[in-house]
């Protein structure tokens, strides 16, 4: 969404017709397998997510288009896929010609836009078969203005003072909110949910603005399709409540503004009084370093968040990599890779996508060469092999090692086990010769260039402008 309503981001909620549901699930991972370690599943312990859009990622816009992209992720290293919503969208108060994914008209039904719902079946099977997991955006919040229920069920949604329909923020003009006073409308939800895990098999939901919703409702729908499947459960919203029972994990909204902010090179606050959070610090490394601090001091131990440089709302609306990160992209994407949290790929950004693509019309991603797809391959294969680098509780604490250019050069080191592994990131355009004070010591091995380097206390590091360094070493 528009950067004035960061924190509140394009929201979608789907409904669907009640439909008969019959069983089909071929779990590729058994439930009874599951290990609890917090309350996700274990499978995501060193998975990245990729977020796909589905309308822009070919020429087609569909289902069968994007398979063939699919060994291509394998490769990749994506762990978990992240589709952006896949229902019919609403006509009535539509923005643009093909209207926004998260105006959602019926939720047990398939976009014919995209396809029909045995291709998105078969795809995602197909996913599954190499290895990887399946997500579908979810938004609770709201629905299309010709949604069915509106008509069947009038008190399931919110009114202003003279009874009429309303949006939840006044630019959503194309969706209207639901009243989750109303019991039935919460458990009918659930079962719109429901449907497409015993349809389609999906392992868990992004929830879509799950701030806009209680989280009460919430433990209960992650109780119940439990029961169904353990299911992956990632919040749009940041908020400790929300990841104590509910989700496995929220947005890294704070961590990824502050990195915005530090790349514009200049101090700026932003607000975050809405959740209650008073100001950001200004764009120091220093910010970087205090916010995993405070991050562990407010979160539970096995609670972790989303990483990201960008995603659908950022690349429409704030802009691309290019635009808020310049040329230091790459170091603010290997931070992302290497902090606490799981890390996000969308849809181009290991092609350099370097264009904002229209929200409401269609605008296929031009894929070129691919250029930065080894780059990112780099960092997903150090995320899944490098326990030091896993989610949550799974993973090494940070701990921030002090520089000797502390205002151009950040680093910090994770450790698990007998595995440790380094970051040294230059935030400057020169290339600096610098030394780490407090860091850890021995033969490391660098992922980028596979060479092996003694690390000690008088022999300095030489980094390139705007470079990055992952450091790993198994005892």
């Amino acid at each position: 969404m528009k950067k004035a309503f960061w924190l509140l981001l394009i929201a979608l909620v789907g409904f669907a017709s009640c439909k008969t549901r019959t069983t089909v699930i071929k779990e590729h991972t058994a439930i009874d397998s599951v290990v609890y370690h917090g309350h996700e599943p274990s499978w995501s312990k060193n998975l990245g997510m990729y977020e796909v859009n589905i309308r822009q990622y070919t020429p087609e816009g569909t289902f069968k288009a994007f398979a063939q992209h699919v060994p291509r992720l394998k490769d990749l290293g994506v762990g978990i896929v992240w589709f952006m919503p896949v229902q019919p969208i609403g006509k009535v108060n539509r923005k643009g010609s093909l209207g926004s994914y998260y105006s959602i008209q019926d939720y047990s039904a398939i976009n014919p836009e995209f396809g029909t719902l045995d291709e998105f079946r078969n795809l995602v099977k197909q996913i599954h078969d190499e290895g990887m997991y399946v997500i579908l955006d979810w938004v609770a919040n709201h629905t299309s203005w010709d949604h069915e229920m509106i008509d069947a069920h009038p008190n399931w949604f919110e009114r202003d003072s003279l009874g009429n329909l309303k949006p939840p923020v006044p630019d959503w003009t194309d969706v209207v909110s639901l009243n989750y006073e109303n019991p039935e409308l919460r458990q009918w939800m659930i079962d719109e949910m429901k449907f497409w895990i015993e349809e389609c098999d999906v392992d868990g939901f992004r929830c879509d603005y799950a701030g806009g919703v209680a989280v009460d409702f919430w433990e209960e729908c992650r109780k119940q399709l439990n029961e169904i499947k353990h299911v992956f459960m990632l919040a749009e919203w940041e908020d400790p409540k929300y990841v104590k029972e509910a989700f496995d994990l929220d947005y890294g909204w704070e961590f990824h503004h502050i990195m915005n902010t530090h790349a514009k090179g200049r101090a700026t606050k932003i607000e975050w009084n809405m959740q209650g959070k008073g100001d950001v610090e200004t764009q120091t490394l220093d910010s970087v370093a205090n916010y995993f601090v405070r991050y562990r001091e407010r979160y539970p131990q096995s609670a972790y968040q989303l990483n990201f440089i960008t995603n659908h709302d950022e690349n429409s609306w704030a802009g691309t990599v290019f635009e808020r990160y310049g040329d230091a992209v790459s170091t603010y994407a290997t931070m992302t890779f290497t902090v606490p949290g799981m890390p996000l790929l969308y849809s181009g950004q290991e092609a350099g996508l370097n264009k904002r693509l229209r929200f409401f019309d269609k605008d296929t991603i031009n894929w070129g060469d691919y250029k930065y797809q080894k780059f990112y391959k780099k960092l997903f294969q150090a995320k899944k092999e490098n326990v030091a680098l896993w989610n949550g509780a799974y993973g090494g604490e940070f701990k921030r090692v002090h520089t000797s250019l502390p205002d151009q050069v950040f680093a910090y080191s994770r450790a698990k086990n007998n595995n440790t592994v380094l970051t040294v990131l230059n935030f400057s355009p020169e290339q600096q010769t610098v030394q780490l004070k407090n860091g850890p010591r021995g033969d490391f091995k660098e992922i980028f260039t596979e060479r092996t380097e003694e690390l000690k206390h008088d022999n300095p590091i030489v980094i390139g402008p705007w470079g990055y360094k992952v450091f790993v070493r198994n005892e």
